[in-house]
């Protein structure tokens, strides 16, 4: 009997712990949600114009005051959208560079990135936005558009050499994509809200430097990561990194201890991620997947 159609695509979609699928299926939700709101609003099927409320109350205000009545805005304000050409892009975006992140690293230094930049973003962008050169043109604040500067800004670090096929234009590295989309982006804030623009190249920043930190052996994500370590750990020295994980994994299956996966890592800040062989990218994977 063949498999039911939706049932097979919910599975393949959200088999995986990325994630990336839930952030979008939120937002294409709300998007829904609140466009259906706008419509019974038209149609006068409801009094109130629940549309309006529910997009000022969700989206992140312009004033400390306004925000402490509704602080869940600032979760709450990455899922609103009203173009359909804007969520369409940002989830696009979102998808791909998000899916190329998790190839190199592991979901919760995704959502370090991620979500870092939305909430240092959204908290700056309010306090900003008090100021009274940049209050003038400020509005309520919404999309994912923090979160991705420093998601775009991280993987210019993170693969500098990798290259993209763009049709017509040929291979392309992704850094130079990245910055082609950074540098757009910042354009367009910069004439809409410059509040927004400012902290845009912040966010950016904070992407890049979590990259540099983690080449250096410091990982912001491990601030959020349960303590997992085995009970006893026998650390490796003078070995090289495949003699290291052989002499570690009684069965291909098991994981090397964190000085292994660090030995890895340097590997890769000096040399580059095509440097490893398939044995080492085995490791990793196993790794990235096993401590999300």
């Amino acid at each position: 009997m063949k498999e039911n159609v939706l049932k097979s695509f919910v599975r393949d979609t959200y088999k995986n712990t990325s994630a990336i699928p839930y952030i979008i299926t939120g937002q294409v939700f709300m998007f829904v949600l609140i466009h259906i709101f706008e419509l019974l609003s038209f149609d006068e099927v409801i009094a109130i114009d629940l549309f309006q409320w529910t997009y000022q109350h969700l989206s992140l205000p312009t004033s400390f005051n306004t925000f402490i009545q509704q602080p869940w805005s600032l979760i709450t304000h990455p899922f609103i959208y009203k173009g359909i050409f804007n969520i369409l892009f940002d989830c696009l975006w979102l998808y791909w560079i998000g899916n190329i992140f998790l190839n190199f690293l592991n979901n919760r230094q995704l959502l370090t990135v991620f979500l870092g930049g939305l909430l240092i973003g959204g908290l700056l962008y309010i306090g900003m936005s008090s100021f009274p050169y940049f209050s003038s043109q400020a509005k309520y604040w919404n999309t994912t558009t923090f979160g991705l500067a420093a998601l775009v800004s991280s993987v210019i670090i993170l693969v500098p050499n990798l290259e993209v096929n763009m049709f017509i234009f040929g291979n392309i590295k992704l850094k130079t994509i990245a910055i082609v989309y950074l540098v757009l982006q910042f354009v367009f804030l910069a004439l809409e809200i410059p509040a927004a623009a400012v902290i845009y190249v912040i966010i950016s920043f904070f992407g890049l430097c979590f990259i540099w930190q983690l080449q250096k052996g410091n990982d912001w994500s491990r601030m959020f990561k349960k303590s997992m370590r085995p009970k006893h750990l026998r650390v490796v020295q003078g070995k090289s990194i495949h003699d290291a994980i052989n002499s570690n994994r009684k069965h291909p299956s098991d994981l090397p201890n964190q000085e292994l996966i660090d030995q890895i890592l340097d590997k890769i800040s000096v040399s580059g991620y095509e440097s490893l062989n398939s044995l080492e990218k085995e490791i990793l994977f196993k790794a990235s997947k096993q401590d999300e």
